[in-house]
This record gives structure tokens, C-alpha cells and sequence, in this order.
């Protein structure tokens, strides 16, 4: 094939080719992009046309190896790898917090709980540590049902005095 008859079937393409990169992309500009990178790319590798084979096919093949080739390079890019005798795979999309805000949050939490009456803020601090319904009962000597009201009402109370502070 000529070079001039391989231009026109790559440029007769190129409308199939849009809806494709559309496809693959979501994004006009990356799919515009995509599309001239197939372009050069085809037009570059012309000697490794065979005649004969589907040129919509493979220009389709080009285009979808640029893709993930392109996406395994960004997902690279932003995988940082830790150097530490773990060896941990850290994803730099993980933004960092700023401490500030969370110790005003964790006094006001405090405070609130500072004014809850005992009966309900220990059931409450022992259900936040981890113990369950049950073993509350048995160390306070305290029904079952009486733990779980307890610490509902804790719950209860404490969510009226924060979400005050917070509207």
C-alpha cells in the first residue's frame, strides 16, 4: 500500500476513532489528544501495515494500548513507594489533616462529656472502649437493658450539646 492510500484510510477512520476515544476517555480534550497520538503513531509505524488487514481494527488497537499505557503511567506516578523496611505501597491521593481543628473538636467532646452525669458516662466510656453490652452488665452489676438506656441516653445527650456547638 502507497503511502498516500494508507493516509486516506487512516484519515477515513478517524471519524469512527472519535466515538472511541470518547468512549474510552470521557473528556473531549483527552479524547482530541488520543486521537492525534493514534494518528502519529499509525502514521509512524505505516511499514507495519500489512495489506490487507482491517485498518479500523488496527487503529482501534493502537488507540487502546495508548490508553492503558497511558493510565498505567499516571497510576504509577502517583503510587509512592516507601522506603522502609516494610516496603509499603502509599497512594499519594491520601490528603494529610490538619490536627488543629481535631483537638477542638476532641475538647469540645470532653467538655460534653465532662457534664453528663456518671451513671451514663461510664456505661458510655466502657461501650467507646470496646467492651460489650454484657460485660458492662456484669462489671456495674447493672441489668442489661439499663446499660443499653444508659448508653443511649449518653449518646442522645451528647449529640444535642455537640451538634448545638456545631450549627
Amino acid at each position: 500500500m502507497n503511502l498516500t492510500h494508507f493516509k486516506t484510510e487512516v484519515n477515513a477512520a478517524t471519524i469512527s476513532l472519535k466515538s472511541h476515544a470518547m468512549r474510552l476517555t470521557r473528556d473531549t480534550n483527552d479524547a482530541e489528544d488520543l486521537i492525534q497520538e493514534t494518528i502519529v503513531r499509525a502514521l509512524s509505524n505505516e511499514d507495519k501495515f500489512q495489506e490487507g488487514t482491517n485498518i479500523k481494527a488496527w487503529l482501534f488497537t493502537i488507540m487502546r494500548n495508548i490508553f492503558i499505557n497511558d493510565y498505567r503511567k499516571k497510576v504509577k506516578r502517583n503510587t509512592l513507594i516507601d522506603t522502609t523496611d516494610n516496603m509499603h505501597y502509599i497512594n499519594s491521593g491520601i490528603t494529610t489533616t490538619n490536627a488543629g481543628e481535631r483537638s477542638f473538636v476532641m475538647n469540645d467532646i470532653k467538655k460534653a462529656l465532662a457534664t453528663i452525669p456518671a451513671e451514663l458516662r461510664i456505661p458510655f466510656m466502657m461501650y467507646y472502649k470496646g467492651y460489650r453490652y454484657h460485660e458492662i452488665a456484669e462489671q456495674l452489676n447493672l441489668p442489661l437493658g439499663t446499660v443499653k438506656s444508659r448508653i443511649f441516653f449518653a449518646r442522645k445527650e451528647l449529640k444535642g450539646m455537640l451538634s448545638a456547638d456545631y450549627e
